[in-house]
């Protein structure tokens, strides 16, 4: 991770700047030259796109981003399928993979086991008579990864960050977040009539007549709400010193005697004397409903969660359940194929041996080698970016660069795959495939506590369209699923690629020094290194940002919410910027040549736009204002380019154009 400030200077003088010779015309396609780019630049490029799309039934959305999930799982799929019917040797990563696959395809054994999966769990919350049986009911679901009332983990101490120690953070909900059950919008108000439609549904399915099934449902809902008052909101959730509280096991068990913290994690298996408490309201809470709540209440709040933890792995009726109420909340109109959402669980709970198999068939080596030329050339841009900051001072400009040049890079798929041992697998037992993967992921994070972190982790799987920055570890990874087009194609010209995956590695370069990860030294240690004044010139930039973005509206009077999504939003204006100056230095970049009757930089920016080519459910929308800390793909587009001056020359947009902000009003933070 470390790097000497010679290291760095070598750095520089030898990675060369992309020379890719273009080996085929990706041409641009649908651009509605109707209309000014600099009214609405997502439609220009993207607007014949989305009013002649048509969203899948099945899914919430289609185009880039998150929804080239769906084809990846088809392409997951047919891996599947092909293993499925293989004779693989006992324990082998074939074995488990396409055994578990075959598993959850035979719903002819899945239908005629109905609920009995659960009903051992159900009994021992039955036999539950006092708050003892009940907290060893609770650590005994945290080791099968059922959160209920205590979410657990094992992750990097964020104030030093190469260790690893336990965990707790707030949960116990059903609905998404805690605004839900606070909220009296007509939308809202739906999904809360949807959830409780569900539980009512769970326990008539498990043998509750329909009123006391209602009831059951009333109650469960009443329990949440009082333990979503002590949740904090997604916007306080960004306060990362605030989730910092590591508290000694002892004073925390005095301090919580209902939850008896000792017993249990002892019970967990976790031997630890301290733990980082992320959101101690919520326990406070926590602590006083196990007296101030009857033991029978608590009883069938957790009858409620267990069968909802496992409904999508039981019967028919279960499935449909759990679908009715995915339904309101997503606008989703009919349900995946079994084998889409066969793919889905196999990558979530078999995920590396899943990709493993993926990245042979589908990612090349020379792609990952591309792929690194232009992340050391972004690297290379973000250096003389922070060179020129007129606000930052020279001693902080030193700090930056030595953080920006320790940045792990992880491209593709890990250096080492993970391995499933000790997860059991067998035809006919899909229920018990879950459980023995879901206890085996329990152990995986457990065998972490007390130990140093290892930086090799990967925290997605190989095969999914996302990228991410990892604070703790000062890395970034970009996994073979998003490696593909509209983000990146080994064929394009350099103006498609920087402005494509480009953007994305500004993007989470930039989280190294957002409002969240600047918080962070170059060794990922939660720690000021920054001086006070710079400090608070971020700061006012910062604000600015949020300022900006909560003008912008979505749906009717429904707007951003700019504090949520700062730093997703200062990812992507500084993201655009560096991009550009990377591709700059390209051959393509310094030249002037057109393409299908567009320059360089007007390629560059509408393969910007086309990597967030996406249309979705009105529903899904307001579940993404509401829950993600990305803005929607259209601001994620016009907002950042809004603030981008080479955008307005290579569109020649003026005032009067919607797009149009002064100069002096135009955002540069990196």
């Amino acid at each position: 991770m470390k790097k000497s400030l010679l290291l760095f200077i070598v750095f520089l003088a030898l990675t060369a700047c992309s020379k890719h010779e273009r080996k085929k015309n990706i041409a641009i396609t649908g651009i509605d030259s109707t209309l000014r780019p600099g009214d609405d630049f997502f439609r220009y490029v993207n607007g014949k796109w989305y009013d002649s799309i048509s969203i899948p039934a099945s899914q919430t959305g289609v185009g880039a981003y998150m929804f080239m999930n769906f084809p990846q799982r088809i392409r997951m799929q047919g891996i599947l399928d092909s293993i499925s019917k293989s004779e693989n040797p006992e324990g082998s990563i074939a074995q488990k993979v396409g055994d578990f696959y075959a598993s959850g395809m035979d719903t002819l054994t899945i239908e005629k086991r109905g609920f009995e999966p659960i009903k051992p769990l159900l009994a021992k919350i039955e036999a539950i008579n006092d708050l003892p049986s009940l907290m060893n009911f609770v650590v005994n679901e945290v080791k099968a990864d059922n959160s209920s009332i205590i979410a657990f983990g094992v992750s990097t101490d964020d104030k030093n960050s190469s260790m690893n120690i336990a965990q707790i953070y707030q949960t116990g909900l059903g609905l998404p977040d805690r605004d839900y059950y606070f909220k009296s919008d007509s939308s809202t108000v739906a999904i809360q009539k949807a959830y409780k439609k569900y539980l009512d549904a769970l326990f008539q399915q498990t043998g509750s007549n329909a009123d006391e099934a209602r009831k059951n449902a009333d109650l469960v809902y009443g329990i949440d709400k009082q333990l979503a008052v002590s949740h904090k909101t997604k916007v306080e959730l960004r306060d990362v010193q605030a989730n910092y509280n590591k508290i000694a096991v002892a004073d925390l068990a005095k301090r919580h005697p209902n939850i008896n913290w000792t017993t249990f994690l002892n019970n967990l298996g976790a031997k630890t004397d301290s733990i980082n408490v992320s959101q101690p309201a919520y326990y406070d809470a926590l602590n006083k409903l196990l007296k101030t709540i009857p033991l029978n209440n608590w009883k069938i709040y957790l009858k409620a969660n267990s069968i909802e933890r496992y409904a999508d792995y039981l019967s028919k009726p279960f499935v449909d359940a759990s679908f009715e109420y995915t339904k309101v909340l997503s606008g989703q109109a009919v349900q995946k194929s079994r084998g889409e959402k066969m793919a889905n669980v196999i990558d979530n709970y078999l995920g590396e041996a899943l990709g493993e198999l993926y990245v042979k068939k589908y990612f090349s080596e020379d792609a990952k080698k591309r792929m690194l030329v232009l992340v050391n050339n972004l690297q290379k841009a973000y250096a003389k970016r922070i060179d020129n900051l007129e606000w930052m001072s020279p001693v902080t400009k030193q700090k930056a660069k030595e953080k920006l040049f320790a940045i792990t890079k992880k491209i593709g798929y890990p250096d080492k795959w993970r391995d499933y041992s000790n997860v059991r697998v067998a035809r006919g037992t899909y229920f018990e495939n879950v459980v023995s993967a879901a206890t085996a992921g329990y152990q995986f994070q457990l065998a972490k506590l007390g130990k140093p972190v290892d930086r090799s982790q990967w925290y997605t799987t190989p095969p999914t369209v996302t990228a991410y920055n990892n604070p703790t570890a000062n890395e970034i990874v970009f996994p073979a699923g998003i490696l593909q087009s509209p983000y990146f194609d080994n064929d394009a010209d350099d103006a498609l690629n920087y402005g494509g995956i480009g953007m994305v590695i500004g993007h989470e370069i930039t989280h190294t020094f957002d409002d969240q990860g600047a918080q962070y030294d170059k060794d990922g240690n939660l720690k000021n290194w920054c001086t006070k004044e710079d400090y608070a010139q971020f700061k006012s930039r910062i604000q600015q940002v949020i300022n900006l973005y909560s003008t912008y509206t979505v749906l009717d009077n429904l707007h951003i919410n700019g504090a949520m999504t700062v730093g997703e939003n200062t990812a992507d204006i500084a993201g655009i910027a560096v991009a550009y100056d990377a591709f700059k230095m390209t051959e393509q970049g310094k030249g002037n040549e057109k393409i299908d009757g567009f320059t360089p930089d007007q390629r560059f920016f509408i393969s910007i736009a086309r990597i967030w080519r996406v249309k979705m459910k009105e529903e899904f929308l307001r579940l993404w204002i509401n829950n993600n800390p990305h803005s929607p793909p259209n601001w994620r587009v016009n907002g950042p380019l809004m603030n981008t001056t080479p955008f307005y020359d290579a569109f020649n947009v003026k005032a009067g154009d919607k797009m149009f902000l002064p100069k002096k009003d135009r955002i540069t933070i990196w």
